[in-house]
């Protein structure tokens, strides 16, 4: 074993010294002489206070006179510049004009005129905001916190299929979730700005008291509990002015910040492998003692590290812990495996671009969408990215719902790698190979010969022996089927039920039927099955059997909730909604699947050895069979 280890980790070496090397060392001076001037200005613009991090900065002119209790709120809104009063145009020199009539300090008209424009409207509603957020700041600043906020708030999530959850109360033992509505001396002016008296505390209006706002709907809300407050955009903590509804700007950030270095990474790491087939040279490898999973494993094993460590620095830099780094591995491991399969059935580089650009959209599509959906419904936790968001909001995760969400993505991460190795010889890296033929290809060579001379009979234990290796291969299918279908569900439980369960309940019988026999046809026409009824019949029972035994595995799903989904039903319908039935009643329940799967993948077997036509026939017919099993689960289970 640590002979084995130093050999991967001497090919891990060799392979940094050759991604190292093929970068010019001009280039290298240059990005960080860029980047050394880049940071200098941005840095200098912080620190002269000429640049900043407000992209809505000194937008609109508001004329306020500096002894105004307005001043203050005006002075503190980043978009707000302020103006004299005294000779400002509106419309010109300024979009608002505030005049206030004040007598010992006291506010006792006010006048808010903007400019009959739309952004004057802006730059009224800009004010607005400005003034409550003045006030906001001025009560939490009372040392008597119950006066300032005699009005508790707790807000609590409900998602759109479920009940109540004592557990889901967010803010609800904060002190100071409440708010008053109280001013000393308020006074409207024109164009719907209003204000509070800036000086003695007084309280501003409501800022976001609706629970319909842009983010959120009416039963539950498309709603992402927010990463330290209102920075992102949600705020449970303040009056009922301030209490806005979460918008899942977390979500959409931390897809971004954690799977962007991934599509560089990918890049690199695919254009390597590839090379290594441009000119056969890769051939002196091949050659060596080394086995073709130290090989692999030596060169990808500094692309994990550097994908290790760059998702370190990103957990740290947005506050999150181990939990970020473990859940965002297997996402890493699955690009550069989708990407270790393109680049060894790709036969150019143009080809791999191809290849890698679509890995990326599926696989950053398959983290992005679900975790949208953090806190709302338990598709989120299809994606390991909401791992990452319950890590930085320091909520609990069980062992369950961590392993729901990293070990599918992980088993096939390791699969991909297993189908890449199948082709990793020289018959196959060094041939201009259609991409389906390699395919093909890396699926025939796992399988053994069935009904072939010299084979066994299909009676005797070698014949049978020869069929576990197509049960084993079609187990092996379920990760894949298992995030595919997830994915699906993720797509389409938003949609109205009479439009995502007719397309949830083909598209899962398209997925599972392709798994359960793209390999036996791959076994037919590479020669490995005899061309014969017999022969497809059992190895379709075989895959059938394989495909039945391993798809038990998906009563996690029961762990996390997924089952509540109407459209989780449809899925995974088989695992779900047997309590309270009669023995007899669950056992048949149980193992009707494993008929629908015996028949549908026979069906598909016999086409697959009558060549690619028939094949493509009996697979469509193969999912409208499964498809009409589907539609029969969920009546059931409805």
């Amino acid at each position: 074993m640590i002979d084995r280890l130093r050999r991967i980790l001497r090919v891990a070496r060799w392979e940094t010294v050759r991604a190292g090397g093929g970068v010019d060392r001009r280039t290298l001076l240059a990005a960080l002489a860029l980047l050394l001037v880049a940071g200098g200005v941005l840095g200098g613009g912080l620190a002269a206070g000429v640049v900043g991090l407000d992209v809505d900065r000194d937008v609109y002119r508001v004329a306020v006179n500096d002894d105004s209790p307005y001043a203050d709120a005006v002075e503190e809104a980043p978009a707000l510049t302020r103006a004299p009063v005294d000779g400002a145009v509106l419309g010109d020199t300024a979009d608002l004009v505030v005049v206030d009539g004040s007598r010992s300090g006291t506010v006792e008209t006010v006048a808010v005129r903007a400019s009959d424009t739309r952004k004057g409207e802006a730059a009224a509603a800009e004010f607005r905001e400005a003034v409550e957020a003045h006030n906001e700041r001025l009560m939490a600043a009372e040392e008597n916190r119950t006066a300032a906020f005699p009005v508790t708030v707790a807000l609590q999530y409900v998602g759109r299929t479920s009940g109540l959850d004592e557990g889901s109360t967010l803010g609800g033992d904060d002190d100071g979730d409440g708010g008053g509505e109280s001013g000393d001396g308020s006074g409207d002016g024109g164009d719907g700005s209003d204000g509070g008296g800036g000086g003695s505390g007084g309280s501003g209006g409501t800022g976001g008291d609706t629970a319909s706002d842009d983010g959120a709907n009416e039963d539950g809300g498309l709603a992402v509990p927010s990463v330290d407050g209102a920075a992102f955009g949600a705020d449970t903590v303040g009056s009922p002015g301030s209490i806005s509804p979460p918008f899942p700007f977390v979500s959409l950030l931390l897809a971004f910040v954690f799977l962007v270095p991934m599509n560089f990474l990918i890049q690199a790491y695919g254009s390597s492998v590839l090379d290594e087939r441009t000119n056969r040279r890769g051939e002196p490898l091949l050659v060596t003692p080394l086995s073709p999973v130290d090989i692999v494993a030596g060169k990808t094993l500094p692309y994990v590290a550097v994908a290790a460590l760059v998702t370190t620095c990103i957990a740290l830099g947005v506050g999150g812990g181990a939990l970020s780094v473990i859940a965002v591995l297997p996402v890493a491991l699955a690009f550069l495996g989708a990407t270790f399969v393109g680049a060894m059935f790709a036969r150019s580089f143009k080809e791999l671009t191809f290849v890698t650009v679509g890995v990326s959209v599926l696989l950053t599509t398959y983290a992005f969408v679900p975790a949208i959906f953090t806190n709302v419904t338990p598709v989120a936790l299809v994606s390991p990215l909401t791992l990452v968001v319950f890590d930085l909001q320091g909520e609990a995760v069980g062992l369950g719902e961590a392993l729901f969400s990293t070990v599918p993505m992980a088993t096939g991460a390791a699969l991909l790698f297993g189908l890449g190795l199948g082709v990793y010889r020289e018959e196959d890296m060094f041939t201009q190979k259609p991409v389906g033929r390699k395919f093909l290809d890396a699926l025939a060579v796992r399988l053994r010969s069935v009904g072939k001379a010299g084979a066994g009979t299909l009676r005797s234990r070698s014949g049978l022996r020869a069929l576990v290796p197509i049960a084993v291969l079609t187990a092996c299918t379920i990760p894949f089927v298992f995030v595919a279908e997830l994915l699906a569900v993720a797509l389409l439980f938003a949609l109205p039920v009479t439009v995502s369960i007719p397309v949830l309940l083909v598209t899962i019988a398209f997925i599972e039927e392709v798994a359960k026999s793209v390999h036996l046809y791959a076994g037919f026409e590479r020669g490995a099955f005899a061309r014969t009824d017999r022969v497809a019949v059992a190895v379709g029972c075989a895959s059938a059997v394989g495909f039945f035994l391993a798809e038990k595995v998906t009563a996690v799903v029961q762990a996390v909730g997924l089952t509540e989904l109407f459209v989780g039903r449809a899925a995974f319908g088989s695992v779900a909604g047997m309590e309270g039935l009669p023995p007899i009643a669950v056992a048949g329940l149980f193992f009707a699947p494993l008929l629908l799967h015996g028949f549908s993948t026979t069906v598909a077997a016999v086409g697959a050895s009558r060549g690619r036509t028939y094949y493509v026939l009996t697979l469509a017919l193969a999912t409208l069979i499964h498809a009409a099993y589907n539609f029969g689960v969920v009546r059931v289970y409805a």
